[in-house]
């Protein structure tokens, strides 16, 4: 993107685990945060998801665990389309704490009329503003 989209996150007491760090579930759900950031950035919020029927759904996703993240540590996921289709987007998510880099995760995730339950294409609205965040438009 050209201006990625940002999140910010302070992980909470009982998201901690046996071994005192961040438990791995909990990666993603800040992930998944972050993706829902991302979506109202980018014209895809709670009202276009009342007002249409669709949504993203997140078919496949891929994390790497990088670093171990302790209790109360404040955390910045930044988000990056990768690769926009018609119906479906790549999207790039980086988990830092200060300057490291502490996990990635990669997503593909298909536009979905939920009525329908398929995929379906962007309208043109939200596929210009995907551009735009992206760097493709103008």
């Amino acid at each position: 993107m050209s201006q990625p989209s940002t999140f910010r996150q302070q992980v909470r007491p009982e998201w901690i685990d046996y071994n005192g760090h961040l438990s791995e579930a909990y990666y993603v759900l800040v992930f998944g945060f972050a993706t829902d950031a991302f979506m109202e950035r980018t014209g895809m919020d709670a009202q276009y998801r009342t007002d249409t029927g669709h949504s993203l759904y997140t078919v496949e996703a891929h994390v790497r665990y990088l670093h171990e993240v302790g209790p109360d540590t404040d955390l910045l996921v930044t988000t990056r389309i990768t690769e926009r289709g018609a119906k479906k987007l790549r999207l790039a998510h980086e988990m830092s704490v200060g300057d490291t880099l502490v996990a990635t995760e990669e997503i593909v995730a298909l536009h979905v009329d939920t009525a329908q339950g398929r995929a379906v294409p962007f309208p043109d609205g939200i596929a210009a503003q995907l551009d735009e965040a992206a760097g493709l438009a103008g």
